[in-house]
């Protein structure tokens, strides 16, 4: 029992509790008349002018419930306690008062845990009080621990919703930058990929030509600072939540590749209307994953082929190449990650090797990139 009341003492607020809305004033427009009306209307009601004036003071706290719950709850209860010192102890609350069960449901709704561990006795307490002083009969303050109860467990059951709502918004940012750093991990790979082959170019030309390492260097200053681009792009994305900006379109670019490396011929058919972007940008990473590892670990390659073909339903990727593939190399990460990015769009990613020669990756994409 010590243990849950200290977890619940050290809850926290949940956080961006919206201080007022419309709902609020509409709530107090109403309030106000009908709190004159039933005091001009119920004849049998005692104390009435000092009814009506606390049944109208409190309304206001309903406009600080959510960014002051307990205090609102305590000067709520408080007054209304209070009021029997004016009243010689009769009872001099309106059927409007009703609405302070608002102030009991934000209580669990915005309240901090040691907010509710604090205001739960004092309403306990008030009740009980009102018991013994006979304000209230047995069979009444039964029914009003009910109805205190229920509001209680409302904004609890609120609050729970709320909370399991914006750990599945986690989830899914989560789920987003493991695809962003996906990203940065395919971008980062594909340009130190093709500085290492053109690094091992110019080497081997070295003494030869002593021009082709300053070649070299130039390409490799090339593909370091559109490297360094990208990066900073990606990174930028990841600090604002967004979508990564490559696409379909992007595709001819793995074309332009490194010059000492094997040709790469891409070709795009289909329907590409209406392709949602993250299918889009998935596709472009499939494919420049697939380059660079057939430019890494094909042997002798001399081709690459990309081809994307788009129907109603799904996108297809196919990369192949013409090369001597390594068959008991163990999958790296950049091929699990593929794997798993068409897994988190709903859609499938296989490689392996050709019949003859060569390594084919084949992926299958739904057009809308709902995750299974």
């Amino acid at each position: 029992m010590i243990g849950l009341i200290r977890s619940m003492w050290n809850e926290p607020r949940p956080p961006g509790p919206p201080a007022r809305v419309w709902r609020d004033w509409v709530l107090v427009a109403v309030l106000v008349p009908v709190a004159v009306l039933e005091g001009a209307l119920r004849t049998d009601l005692p104390w009435r002018t000092v009814a009506v004036l606390i049944t109208l003071g409190l309304i206001p706290t309903l406009l600080w419930r959510r960014t002051r719950p307990l205090l609102m709850l305590v000067i709520a209860f408080g007054v209304t306690n209070l009021a029997t010192l004016v009243t010689s102890g009769e009872s001099a609350e309106t059927n409007t008062l009703a609405y302070l069960l608002i102030l009991v449901y934000s209580l669990t709704r915005w309240g901090s845990g040691r907010e509710i561990v604090i205001g739960l006795p004092i309403m306990l307490g008030s009740l009980f009080h009102s018991m013994a002083a006979g304000r209230l009969a047995s069979a009444d303050a039964v029914g009003g621990l009910a109805v205190m109860f229920a509001a209680l467990a409302l904004g609890a059951a609120f609050r729970f919703r709320a909370g399991a709502r914006a750990r599945e918004l986690d989830q899914v940012k989560l789920l987003e930058r493991e695809r962003l750093a996906r990203d940065l991990h395919d971008t980062v790979a594909h340009h130190i990929s093709a500085m290492a082959i053109r690094a091992q170019a110019g080497l081997a030309t070295a003494a030869s030509r002593p021009e082709a390492a300053t070649d070299a260097l130039r390409v490799i200053e090339a593909e370091a600072a559109r490297a360094l681009d990208e990066m900073r792009a990606m990174v930028h994305v990841l600090r604002h939540d967004g979508q990564p900006g490559r696409g379909i379109a992007d595709l001819q670019q793995l074309a332009a590749g490194s010059p000492s490396g094997p040709a790469v011929d891409v070709e795009v058919s289909g329907d590409l209307d209406g392709l949602s972007p993250s299918v889009g940008a998935a596709v472009y990473r499939l494919a420049q994953e697939s380059v660079t590892n057939a430019r890494r670990h094909a042997r002798h390659a001399t081709r690459i082929e990309v081809r994307v073909d788009a129907d109603d339903k799904s996108v297809h990727l196919r990369v192949s190449d013409d090369g001597l593939a390594r068959l008991n190399a163990s999958p790296g990460y950049g091929l699990v990650g593929m794997i798993e990015r068409a897994g988190l769009l709903g859609g499938t990613c296989v490689a392996g090797p050709n019949p003859g020669r060569g390594w084919t990756v084949t992926a299958v994409l739904p057009r809308t990139g709902a995750a299974t």
